[in-house]
């Protein structure tokens, strides 16, 4: 007698969705529950091999390239798989999430990637989760427009040959998806992000001449690079596709990820892509990882660390070197600003900055860079055309100049810059502001003209944390301390207030986001990532 059949993934505690049966199909799941049977305890055991690697740096505060894979660094011979042509020229990448109207604007941005976000810049709710993925498939059948109902303007697609490439982005391997469930245990969002796309979408791009691409987020080893390998080899197989039309490109946005880069791209080399400098995650992450290394790994406001500081051009420089020398793209960072449209003084002096953000990274060798307004395209665009010209990329450019030894890329201590009274207030007003948006599902929240997505509130926590816990005196003579902290979250409670009325006051969820970051800063037990907590608390 054969065995019997598994047990089907649920969909619990979710309300009916319009359209979700064409997402939530038989077959869908059936392919997400075999990569959940498949996967999900090596993911399980990489979260747990996480803590224990965060334990050892506790110990010995100090992080170095692994001698254990030197053979693999030295070796240079082996490159990753070329580019396919539809990404072969990433010169601007637009961010956003994959509601409808983004989906359309992002489309038509003029911009050659757009990053589809299920992560950082989405809030998981059901709704978000479901219908992003309608959108997509919207998009990719061209059936998709909007008309928005406040201001009746209605948005379209331009011609196919003048849309940017998608380059989708999952959720991080410690998110769960609690609707989805298996025996009753739910299934790794990563896993319902990437399968239920890549099922409904992998053959249909190939017909639209280009192929399920991905953008793996929050990658702490070579290790978890491997995973993701081993999935897409086992759903290309799965639906029938060939063995490599599958390409991920990495961000290293965690510190640990740095001393791995090349690792990282041997591992997926049959599918990578390339990498990504992903700045305020990375800072975070070494907050996270020397939380109690003392005074020299203390960060000043997150502001004042620029990709000039010494450590952050080692890691960018290094990573334009790793990248080019296995023949991968290198993708530069955010520039975050969001245009006013009240003050073109304002609008000035940021353009100007990211301008020579993005000239700095064509001139160090980039080969693209991320915007997160579609008014920022044309700016980045001239940057790197004025470089690039003709090309699709400069990826010739081998940067043999760069050694970057281990110490360098922790070298905090180097800085001429501390934290400030204002660092701190911004931190709680960004903060707030963020959590309060998030919990009634929006992830990508523009806050002073600039765009705050999980990422910026992560760094923003992470930093009242440290600050508190190192007992950091400010230049007013103030020292953190919880009680400071919880004075300044007051203030800028009250401040919301009177700013937007009692009316819209009572209508959001500010009391809440208020609490949940005073927990998630002041809890003695740090808190791996702030949307565990908050993802309790999120209601969809």
């Amino acid at each position: 007698m054969s065995a019997p059949a598994p047990s089907p993934l649920a969909v619990v505690d979710a309300e009916p969705l319009p359209r979700q049966e064409e997402v939530l199909t038989e077959a869908a799941l059936a392919f997400v529950a075999e990569l959940h049977r498949r996967f999900t305890p090596r993911r399980d055991a990489l979260l747990a091999r996480r803590a224990e690697r965060r334990a050892e740096i506790a110990r010995t505060s100090t992080l170095d390239f692994l001698p254990e894979t030197a053979a693999i660094r030295a070796d240079d011979s082996w490159k990753v798989a070329p580019a396919p042509a539809a990404l072969n020229d990433r010169r601007v990448e637009i961010t956003g999430p994959t509601d409808r109207k983004m989906t359309i604007n992002a489309l038509n941005s003029g911009a050659k990637v757009w990053l589809a976000d299920f992560e950082d810049a989405s809030a998981p709710t059901w709704e978000n989760v479901v219908l992003g993925q309608v959108n997509l498939i919207d998009a990719y059948t061209r059936n998709i427009d909007f008309t928005d109902p406040k201001s009746g303007k209605s948005y379209a697609l331009k011609p196919a040959d003048q849309l940017a490439t998608v380059v989708m982005r999952p959720r991080g391997w410690h998110l769960e998806e609690r609707h989805l469930t298996f025996d009753g245990r739910p299934v790794p969002g990563a896993l319902v992000d990437f399968g239920l796309y890549f099922f409904h979408n992998a053959q249909r791009l190939i017909d639209l001449g280009k192929g399920p691409y991905f953008y793996l987020p929050k990658t702490e080893s070579h290790l978890e690079a491997r995973l993701w390998n081993d999935i897409f080899v086992f759903a290309q197989d799965y639906v029938g596709i060939p063995q490599g039309t599958v390409r991920a490109t990495v961000l290293i946005e965690t510190i640990t990820a740095a001393y791995e880069m090349e690792e990282i791209l041997y591992e997926l080399r049959d599918h990578a892509a390339g990498l990504n400098a992903g700045r305020w995650d990375y800072l975070f992450s070494i907050v996270k990882n020397f939380r109690d290394g003392g005074a020299e790994f203390v960060l000043p406001d997150r502001n004042a660390v620029t990709m000039t500081a010494p450590f952050m051009r080692a890691y960018t420089e290094l990573l334009v070197r790793t990248c080019h020398k296995r023949g991968a793209h290198a993708i530069g960072g955010m520039a975050a600003f969001i245009p006013s449209r009240k003050d073109a003084e304002v609008n000035k002096v940021a353009f100007e900055k990211v301008k020579a953000d993005k000239d700095r990274e064509a001139g160090d060798g980039f080969d693209g860079s991320w915007v997160a307004h579609p008014d920022l395209v044309p700016i980045a665009m001239a940057s790197f055309d004025a470089v690039l010209g003709d090309r699709p990329n400069q990826k010739d450019r081998l940067r043999e100049d760069v050694h970057v030894e281990g110490p360098e890329l922790i070298d905090i201590a180097s800085l001429d810059a501390h934290p400030t009274y204002d660092g701190l207030r911004n931190a709680v007003q960004v903060g707030v502001r963020y959590i309060e948006a998030w919990l009634r599902g929006l992830g990508a929240v523009a806050i002073f003209n600039l765009m705050e997505d999980a990422a910026t509130a992560e760094i923003s926590r992470s930093q009242i944390w440290q600050w508190i816990n190192a007992g950091v005196v400010f230049e007013n003579g103030k020292t953190a301390t919880p009680e400071l902290a919880r004075e300044v979250a007051a203030e800028e409670l009250a401040a919301i207030r009177a700013e937007i009325g009692e009316e819209a006051f009572a209508a959001g969820t500010w009391q809440q986001a208020h609490d949940l970051l005073l927990h998630v800063s002041l809890d003695a037990d740090y808190a791996d990532f702030l949307t565990l907590p908050a993802y309790e608390q999120l209601v969809g």
